[in-house]
């Protein structure tokens, strides 16, 4: 049982404590849409109502899907924030800082979680004590224990838990699948996943609170878990032993000057980091002028000492159907993208997308042993909205059922939102152990 009083830390002390439990997430339920019994919209609540709850589950929801849910009431342990989010959202539920009361007062069907991935179990666990579904971003979980407790609470209560995983969604991930399902290139042998993040996108996990492992369970869990989804969706299989090497390389420690944050720091003429947060106005009306009230900084310096993830990172796993798969990511590069091949006993399939210095290049080919290369084409058009039209796509897969059927599997099972994690999570014990080999079923009851 969570107790009442867990759920009502302020964010500062929260990102201030490194006590804090690693937190646990949720998983995609088999049952879509989720939709209320007799009544014809989805009554959903809201807790944490930063840029991601605001924009990708709060604002679209209520300009698309308005004949499907209802957003009935939005939380967030920052006062000024929620009421930031309310005004942005164009909604007219009310808002709270108190969870138990906000579910209490208005009675949701489901609560979507998109606080501080070390905070989701919190919310989800208690959620489903107070007989309500859940659905949560990713990750699913950010330590073993929290998974197990997930996993736990979810099977003795009975109630649904989904994780948005919309990394599937995307037009060249699903033309992958369809083609290792039809064995375009044999039996499969082995995965490159290499993910390069440049000096924006990858910087600005080390401007926020995602620069503690302890409210992120470092980008091996945040951000690497869309990829290994990816990976065990592709590849239909488990995995079952990782190994990983990890080193802060670049960022926290590694420079010669730093300051709290970017406003405020003397050397903004010399830092090619610096990033003016005023001139995003979502952002002013979510985090500068809420700041007053927990003391988080959205524009928090790339250099801080006591940055404690990795920006370097190599992973090794080994899959039930004896797959290896290689998986590296590098958080400071001068472009974006990735770079994804699979090998198998007929042929490889690569898939490449980079943006950056000028150019951008996208090509998913298909090479056949002792045959011909060629760009694969009729892919799915990209659709409007966020992540180039993916949470739309899992949107409508939440709140709507769409695609139905689906063949290609885009609907995850609570597992696949435990494994996706645990992989991560294996990978920086691996780390911490000097590289040990880290076995999946030592770590959780699956």
């Amino acid at each position: 049982m969570i107790s009442r009083r867990s759920l009502h830390l302020t964010r500062r002390q929260f990102i201030a404590n490194s006590s804090v439990a690693l937190a646990v997430t949720a998983v995609a339920g088999s049952r879509f849409p989720l939709m209320a019994q007799d009544r014809s919209r989805l009554k959903l609540a809201i807790v944490g109502t930063g840029s991601r709850g605001t924009s990708t589950w709060g604002k679209p929801v209520v300009d698309n899907y308005s004949d499907v849910v209802e957003i009935v009431g939005l939380c967030d342990i920052n006062g000024k924030r929620v009421r930031a989010a309310q005004a942005l959202m164009g909604s007219k539920a009310p808002t709270y800082t108190d969870f138990d009361r906000m579910v209490q007062e208005t009675n949701p069907d489901a609560v979507m979680v998109t606080t501080v991935d070390a905070t989701h179990y919190r919310y989800v666990i208690r959620a489903l004590e107070l007989g309500r579904d859940a659905i949560t971003e990713k990750p699913m979980c950010t330590d073993e224990e929290q998974c197990q407790a997930i996993l736990d609470v979810q099977k003795r209560t009975g109630r649904k838990v989904t994780v948005t995983f919309n990394a599937r969604h995307e037009p060249e991930a699903k033309k992958v699948k369809e083609l290792l399902m039809n064995k375009s290139i044999g039996e499969l042998i082995s995965v490159d996943f290499h993910e390069y993040l440049d000096t924006s996108h990858g910087a600005d996990y080390f401007r926020r609170w995602h620069r503690l492992r302890e409210n992120s369970g470092t980008l091996l869990v945040h951000k690497a878990s869309h990829h290994f989804d990816q990976a065990n969706w592709w590849l239909d299989s488990r995995p079952m032993e990782v190994t990983a090497f990890g080193d802060l390389k670049f960022y926290g420690h590694n420079n010669s000057f730093r300051s709290t944050h970017c406003r405020t720091c003397p050397f903004k003429p010399q830092c090619k980091f610096y990033w003016n947060v005023n001139q995003v106005p979502e952002y002013v009306k979510l985090y500068t002028e809420c700041e007053s009230e927990d003391g988080y900084l959205r524009d928090g310096c790339v250099w801080a000492e006591n940055t404690n993830i990795y920006d370097t990172m190599s992973v090794l796993v080994k899959y039930e159907n004896g797959v290896l798969m290689t998986y590296t990511a590098n958080t400071y590069l001068p472009y974006e993208g990735q770079a994804i091949s699979f090998n198998g006993t007929k042929g490889r399939l690569d898939f490449n997308s980079f943006a950056g210095g000028g150019f951008v290049n996208k090509e998913l080919r298909l090479t056949r042993s002792f045959g011909q290369s060629e760009v694969v084409k009729n892919l799915e058009a990209h659709r409007e909205g966020g992540h180039e039209g993916a949470d739309t796509s899992i949107q409508d897969l939440v709140f709507r059922g769409q695609p139905s059927p689906d063949p290609l599997g885009l609907r995850a099972d609570l597992h696949a939102g435990a494994l996706s994690s645990l992989i991560g999570i294996a990978a920086y014990r691996s780390i911490e152990r000097r590289g040990q080999r880290i076995r999946i079923a030592d770590l959780v009851r699956l």
